[in-house]
């Protein structure tokens, strides 16, 4: 937890991929101060007219370096932590060649009861896991 989609318009190499990957991970570590082995991510890459992203009317463009991130993680943190995350995550992208018009993020949360890593049980309400921040 927390567990991060990151949809990209196809295109990119490899290690370009991983490096998103790699620097959305370290935002979370920096700022949510979760453990480095909390990672569960899905990257998906999509056909470029198969991604629509505008700006809201905010005044911008957007190119083909768009990332998209969704992050589900529970619910507690502060506006001020979820602004700093916004902002960590763009600054860790920019030397990838990612400009900040081209970083969406979005935020669900949710509670431990909402979470199964596996065997269909739910770790954190039966006590295998300590719910974070609690």
């Amino acid at each position: 937890m927390p567990f991060v989609r990151i949809d990209l318009i196809r295109g990119r190499r490899l290690d370009e991929v991983r490096a998103i990957a790699d620097a959305t991970h370290q935002a979370l570590l920096n700022v949510l101060d979760i453990p480095e082995r909390d990672r569960f991510q899905v990257i998906t890459e999509h056909d470029a007219d198969h991604v629509i992203a505008l700006d809201a009317g905010l005044g911008f463009e957007r190119s083909d370096r768009l990332v998209m991130i969704q992050i589900f993680t529970q619910s507690g943190r502060s506006t001020e932590v979820k602004q700093r995350l916004f902002h960590t995550i763009a600054e860790q992208l920019e030397p990838l060649g990612i400009s900040g018009e081209d970083v969406f993020i979005g935020i669900v949360e949710n509670g431990p009861q909402d979470w199964s890593f596996g065997f269909g049980r739910a770790q954190y309400t039966e006590g295998d896991l300590a719910v974070p921040g609690r």
